[in-house]
């Protein structure tokens, strides 16, 4: 802990010791890379001895302690013929310009001298006063002559200009480079040794100002940083070269600083509302709902707009106290950040529910309308029926509900039989005549039991005469009950009747009994329902509408503010109506059951149009601005509605969007150069001339300048930094002249070129002419230095279109957008249709070359009609009818289905999953009445006895009758149908065998019902039947048994009743709804414990429930995007596959300023020296795709652009260059950059800085002069990028080659060249392996080598990412070395440096050392000594063999020969 040295043990037992070392990689040597050399030049002697070079540059420097360059020129002389004469060995060599420099200054003028300048001017003006005043027209004049002069002169700092002199020196030199006298060079003529100047001055600008205020006003983080800006102005003009001028302005980011800084405004999304909900959007466009929309209902689309407001106007509103409260005013969408608002949302219309009344019910009894007031003694009789599904809006759009039939005898109360007692004869005879005492009850009209009291008024019901059959009488049944009415009432061609009928239960015998009656007697008919067929009812009339009940009011409110809603009434007419007749009289229905024609409601509350204030207008752009328009002259201002108006509120406004001309912008400040004359051309001074030879006084070449001055567009003086920053280029302030001595020659101008005859095919020239005594010179005469005619063909207007490119998409015509928002109007985007598809065109002149495509009479496209096909939804048939109820009591299920009339295409919305027919099932519960279908048994067949007895007419017998399945209604049976209907199991029997009293037999009754089981089911219950008798047997015998008893078992005659849920059904939409809101339903049934289907009636509850869910049911390019707003769901229809378009951008010549190639060195008059060369500034027009191809074109077209190339505004058009002189050794131009050489091993980037090269060699004239050459250069520049080498051709051509295709020099490993003995055993297949010159499989450079155990190389590992071997790895031993210092020199073989091994097989001869062959040998030895006792210890035993054998065996032993071959 006090950091002093401890013992190793004690870290090692908290932590393992660090590594001390590690596998490092320091490169090994890279040697100079040069290409290949160059074809020999010529020779640089026309005759003599010459010589001939031949060159080559450097692609990769050398690195790491590698070899250096080689030589990159190589020399050999060459004698193309003997020189005739005398061989020229002296050239005149000019020297360079020295710097501009000023004449020394002449002595100052002495009293005698001449006044100065100033002093003249004044002497002028004072005489011209003398002469007279003159007018103030001429003083103008004067004065405005004065001002030009002075900017012609320009004396001011700013243009300060000051023209000097350079020197060079001129020298004659010999082929060997020795210079001599210019008397040995008398051939030439001596060039100018002195040129006037321009002085170099730099640029000079004052001190930075003080920083201006920030551009940001408020405080917020949020918000970006403001700007502010200072400037420096500008005191001198660069002249002569001098350094050009800083940047005159900066600005840098600032926040507003102090304590009363506001904060900024900021914006936020908000949204009008909701609009109504539209089902039309969700149709496709061949929906034929979508011509009526009236009854469209479902789920729905609704939009709202979204705008950008200030959401802390109120807070800036009142910090500044001058601004009224207008928050919601909207603003530019720009200013608000983040994501928008939704403007789609998917919205329900409720379908409507239509009304469901239940069956009517039975006939009442004739009854009083009021039993409070009878005051009529007419009657009536209702039936009725109840509403079961109540429609949307009320009882009203349901059907009446009670009918009314007019009828006599009314009463309010009446006596109900409930049954009628055992029939007890006279007299206290057993049998015989006798009466039935009747049991009743008193009931209202209604059917409700009341107090007997209440039916004192009506007859109460007598007793029925009956008779007890004594034992030798006719036996007959009880009557049955009456049938159900025939009709429901009575007309002329049809009344009602009922029927009941009995049956012979046992013969009378032949003496003493009373005989059966006649088939006839054994049925009785009577008249039912015989009130006439006139039915009445109240029909009613829509509600109108809520109209305002000024008796009442009441108040609500709303969020925006409070308002009045009144409460109104509704009326409807209300009607009598006679059944298949029409309206009568009012009185002739009931006044009871009259429905109401007024009711109360609410008159919803106005609503008014709430709408934004105008957006402010839009800004007016400048004159400044390029490409303004009609359309941008326009300044427009918006406003949103946010509510619209509802219930009689006040209406939204017509206007939500202005626009107004915006005035005429004054004149934009613009700013040109104006030039000057150009001043008197000014020499080099005659007293530093003088001494020159053949210098004249007053010609020669010399500098002249002029001024320029800033001008706004109106003509007016601006300051100079105005053009700079605003205007084109600086003109020039200087040029170089020549005043023309005798001897030289004059010309004319320039005329203008005679017209042209015809284009394209036609010449014009112009010509000039020599002036004054140079028509008389030879000099001037001569044509080739002095033409007098110019010649160039006509200009030609033929131009051609091409399409280039391909052809774009399908591009459907745009929506119209609403100026105010940018948005797309609903309804006019569209998917399909018709659409054009455009294809760029160009456009060529005769030359070939790229001008605008409005030449060619072109907008820049082909457009050709294109289709987009339309989406095509999945087309299904309409639903087939609903199927009957899968059962017949209970809950089942009813199916309908749909069927495929044509599959989607084109991204329409897809089918439903089918079923292999091609059709889709919709399967929803359903529930049957188990009374709907009843059996109905008509009587009994009279017996029919197998046995006759004629005279007792008694005995075994077959009774029968028919069984019919019957729909069942309140008012009875009616109809006869399937008996697949009814409960089988309840069938009642068609046919019974039994056995027919015999004369003073006992008759019994039918059995009764069985009585019920007790519940649960448990099987020691019984239940129990009985039978009563109707006949007494002769005295002496008794009557059977009249009880039957059995036990009740489970599921036999005893159950168990339990509810059962069935699942949901599908979701079911209205008729008119798309999608939306559903509804699912299940039912309640109630099921046996056998799983039979019972009626309700035997389960706890008798009424049916029906569950509901909600559930939702959805049946160079130009580019631009869209993006999914709202995806499918369901089955709707999927969004267009297209998010994007393209369509080609049209083809515009670009146009750029380019440099041409430089010309050759040329120095006046003499052979060597330094000269210059120069270069034009030509305008270049490309199609701007990169190619590289590009053609001259004329200079007004670069009018416009600034003066720079490749973003160099420094135009540089000559420059000084050295022509050689015969004999000079001097060193080439630069080489181009190699491509970028990175330091790598295998394809692997070191850590080290890439480099480009670039070289200069050596070029020597004369064989003598090479000692004096100058050395070869090279420049690196740090870059990066891989390459290998490797060797390329046959063993009789071998190079080696770079991976870019350049053949180079050096770079390929020698080990691994063609040709040398690579003989390995076995061969070096491993990777990163091969053959070293002593046959040993080696690993590359980078690579360190796996042995195995027996010491052969199992693999190369790279040495950056090599981990020390654990101690228990016994697979391989990694053998590695520190690497050595490249710098030192070393012996090691090449491709082994620095590698050692422990054992080594090979001798340095690359031999196998002898202690391998002992070890081999032995190896050896010790294997045949293994093999030989395994062979032996399970070698089996030789049995004898017998004598047969080996007879049989004496062929084979007779024809081996001992040999060991075989």
């Amino acid at each position: 802990a006090d950091s002093s040295a401890a013992d190793n043990a004690i870290c090692e037992y908290f932590e393992p010791k660090p590594r001390q070392e590690q596998a490092c990689l320091i490169p090994c040597p890279q040697d100079c890379v040069v290409t290949e050399f160059t074809p020999w030049t010529t020779c640089s002697k026309t005759c003599g001895l010459g010589l001939q070079n031949r060159v080559r540059s450097i692609v990769a420097p050398p690195l790491f302690g590698g070899l250096p360059c080689p030589n990159l020129t190589e020399f050999q002389t060459c004698a193309p013929r003997a020189c005739e004469g005398r061989e020229m060995v002296f050239s005149l060599k000019v020297g360079g310009w020295s710097e501009c420099k000023l004449p020394s200054l002449p002595p100052p003028p002495t009293s005698s001298a001449a006044p100065s300048r100033t002093a003249r001017q004044a002497r002028r003006r004072k005489g011209k006063e003398r002469k007279g005043n003159r007018d103030p027209e001429m003083r103008e004049l004067i004065k405005s002559k004065r001002n030009r002069n002075k900017l012609n002169r320009l004396e001011d700092e700013l243009w300060n200009m000051e023209i000097g002199y350079q020197s060079r020196q001129v020298v004659c030199v010999h082929r060997n480079g020795s210079t001599v006298s210019l008397s040995q060079c008398p051939h030439w003529s001596l060039p100018e040794t002195f040129q006037s100047c321009l002085m170099t001055k730099d640029c000079v600008v004052s001190e930075w100002s003080v920083w201006g205020s920030c551009s940001k006003t408020c405080s917020d983080p949020s918000v970006p940083q403001g700007t502010r800006s200072r400037s420096r102005q500008l005191i001198r003009l660069p002249t002569g070269g001098g350094s050009e001028c800083p940047q005159l302005e900066e600005s840098q980011a600032c926040e507003p600083e102090g304590d009363g800084v506001p904060p900024c405004a900021t914006y936020a999304w908000r949204t009008t509302e909701w609009n109504e909900c539209r089902v039309d959007a969700l149709l496709s466009q061949q929906d034929r709902r979508r011509g009526n929309q009236t009854g469209l209902c479902g789920g729905g689309v609704q939009s709202r707009e979204v705008y950008c407001f200030q959401a802390n106007a109120e807070l800036l509103s009142y910090i500044y106290n001058n601004k009224d409260k207008q928050a919601s005013k909207p603003v530019d969408v720009q200013l608000c950040k983040g994501t928008t608002l939704s403007t789609t949302q998917l919205c329900h219309i409720p379908c409507p529910v239509e009304c469901e009344v239940s069956p009517w019910g039975a006939w009442g009894p004739c009854t009083f309308e009021n039993c409070d007031e009878r005051v009529v003694k007419k009657g009536v009789k209702f039936r009725r029926r109840t509403i079961t599904n109540y429609p949307t809006g009320g009882e009203g759009n349901c059907p009446h509900l009670v009918e009314v039939i007019p009828c006599d005898d009314p009463s309010c109360f009446s006596w109900q039989l409930v049954k009628l007692e055992e029939c007890i004869p006279e007299e206290d005879m057993d049998c015989g005549e006798g009466t039935q005492t009747p049991q009743v009850r008193c009931i209202k009209s209604e059917g409700t039991e009341v107090e007997k009291e209440m039916c004192v008024d009506e007859v109460y019901p007598s007793s029925v005469p009956c008779v007890v059959p004594c034992p030798k009488d006719c036996a007959l049944s009880l009557w049955t009950e009456w049938s159900t009415c025939s009709q429901t009432c009575s007309s002329k061609t049809a009344e009602g009747k009922q029927m009941r009928t009995r049956a012979i239960l046992a013969y009378n015998a032949g003496e003493g009994g009373s005989s059966c009656p006649n088939t006839s007697t054994l049925q009785e008919v009577r008249n039912c329902n015989e009130h006439p067929c006139i039915v009445y009812h109240w029909q009613t009339g829509p509600w109108g509408q809520c109209v305002e009940d000024t008796t009442t009011s009441i108040n609500s409110s709303s969020s925006a503010e409070k308002s009045t809603c009144t409460v109104g009434v509704q009326t409807r007419k209300v009607i009598c109506v006679k059944v298949n007749v029409g309206q009568v009289p009012p009185k002739k229905c009931p006044e009871a059951p009259r429905p109401e024609s007024v009711r109360p409601c609410l008159l919803p509350c106005k609503r008014d149009c709430i709408v934004t204030p105008f957006s402010e207008w839009t800004e007016c752009p400048t004159s400044c601005e390029t490409g303004t328009n009609a359309q941008k002259n326009k300044q427009f201002r918006y406003r949103m509605i946010i509510q619209m108006s509802a219930n009689g509120g006040q209406e939204c406004p017509d206007v939500l969007y202005e626009e107004k001309e915006c005035a005429t912008p004054s004149v934009c400040p613009g700013y040109r150069w104006k030039t000057h004359k150009w001043r008197k051309c000014q020499l080099v001074p005659w007293s530093i001339r003088r001494d020159s030879k053949g210098a004249q006084e007053n010609c020669g070449a010399g500098v002249q300048t002029r001024a320029i001055s800033c001008r706004q567009l109106d003509g007016t003086v601006a300051d100079v930094v105005q053009c700079l920053k605003f205007a084109s280029s600086m003109p020039v302030m200087s040029q170089p002249c020549q005043l023309l001595c005798r001897d030289d020659c004059q010309l004319s101008n320039w005329s203008k070129f005679s017209p042209c005859t015809s284009d394209c095919v036609g010449v014009r020239t112009r010509r000039r002419a020599l002036v004054g005594k140079s028509k008389k010179k030879d000099k001037c005469k001569n044509g080739q230095m002095f033409p007098l005619s110019e010649t160039q063909y006509c200009p030609c207007d033929k131009y051609n279109a091409q399409p280039v490119g391909n052809w774009s998409d399908c591009i459907l015509p745009e929506g119209r957008v609403e100026s105010a928002v940018g948005m797309k109007v609903q309804g006019d985007v569209k998917e399909c249709g018709q659409g054009y598809r455009y294809q760029a065109m160009v456009c060529y002149d005769q030359d070939n070359k790229l001008v605008e495509t409005s030449r060619c009479n072109s907008h820049g496209y082909i457009e050709e009609a294109c289709i987009v096909p339309c989406p095509s939804d999945c087309k299904l048939s309409e639903w087939s009818n609903w199927s009957r109820c899968s059962k017949s009591c209970g809950s089942g299920v009813k199916v309908r289905s749909k069927w495929l009339r044509e599959k989607p295409y084109n991204g329409g919305r897809p089918c439903p999953k089918l079923d292999h027919l091609n059709q889709v099932y919709e399967v929803v519960p359903c529930v049957s009445d188990c009374s709907q279908y009843i059996w109905v048994a008509e009587p009994w067949s009279v017996w029919k006895v197998s046995n006759v007895d004629l005279k007792e007419n008694c005995g075994e017998g077959v009774q029968t009758r028919r069984v019919r399945c019957m729909l069942n209604t309140v008012d009875g049976p009616t109809d006869a149908v399937e008996d697949y209907l009814c409960d089988p199991e309840e069938m009642p029997q068609g046919t019974r065998e039994s056995r027919l009293p015999c004369p003073e037999d006992c008759v019994l009754s039918d059995w009764s019902p069985w009585t019920p089981c007790d519940l649960p089911c448990s099987g020691r219950g019984d239940r129990e039947r009985t039978a009563f008798a109707l006949r007494l047997p002769k005295e002496g015998e008794d009557c059977p048994v009249s009880m039957q008893t059995e036990p009740c078992l489970l599921n036999r005659n005893c159950f168990h009743y339990s509810y059962n849920i069935t699942d949901w059904s599908t979701c079911q939409l209205s008729a008119s709804a798309v999608c939306g809101i559903g509804l699912k339903t299940r039912m309640l049934d109630c099921v046996r414990s056998d799983g039979k289907s019972v009626d309700l009636k035997y389960c706890e509850e008798v009424s049916q429930t029906h569950f509901s869910v909600l559930c939702l049911n959805s049946s160079g390019k130009m580019w631009r995007r869209r993006t999914v707003v709202e995806a499918s769901q369901g089955d709707g229809r999927p969004c267009p596959s297209q998010m994007e378009q393209w369509k080609p951008c049209p083809v515009r010549p670009c146009y750029r300023w380019q440099y041409g190639p430089w010309s050759e060195c040329r120095v006046e008059e003499v052979v060597c020296g330094v000269g210059l060369r120069f270069r034009n500034l030509s305008c270049f027009v490309s199609d701007g795709s990169g190619d590289g191809k590009s053609s001259i074109a004329e200079e007004e077209l670069c009018a416009g652009l600034e003066q720079a190339v490749d973003g160099d505004k420094n135009i540089i058009l000559e420059e000084t260059c050295t022509l050689p002189c015969p004999g000079d050794c001097y060193l080439m131009e630069w080489s181009d950059w190699s491509p970028c050489q990175s330091v790598c091993v295998k394809g692997q980037r070191l850590d080290f800085t890439p480099v480009q090269v670039r070289s200069r060699a050596v070029i020597a004239q004369e064989p003598e002069n090479i000692a004096q050459c100058p050395d070869q250069e090279w420049q690196s520049w740090p870059f990066g990028e891989c390459y290998e080498y490797q060797w390329m051709g046959s063993p009789q051509l071998i190079w080696c080659q770079r991976s870019d295709g350049i053949n180079v020099t050096g770079g390929c490993h020698p080990v691994l060249l063609p040709g040398t003995d690579q003989s390995c055993d076995p061969p070096c297949d491993k990777p990163q392996t091969f053959c070293s010159e002593e046959g040993v499989c080696m690993c590359e450079e980078g690579y360190t080598e796996v042995l195995t155990a027996k010491g052969m190389l199992e693999q190369c590992t790279p040495i950056p990412v090599l981990e020390i071997p654990t101690a228990g790895d016994k697979k391989s031993d990694v053998k590695t070395s520190r690497a050595i210092n490249p710098t030192l020199p070393t012996t090691v073989q090449p491709g082994r440096v620095g590698r050692t091994w422990y054992l080594q097989p090979f001798g340095p001869d690359g031999k196998l050392k002898t202690w391998v062959y002992g070890v081999a040998a032995g190896v050896f030895v010790l294997l045949v000594f293994i093999v030989s006792m395994i062979y032996l210890a399970c070698k089996k035993p030789k049995k004898p063999q017998r004598r047969q054998n080996n007879n049989r065996l004496k062929p084979l032993t007779l024809a081996y020969d001992g040999d060991v071959d075989m």
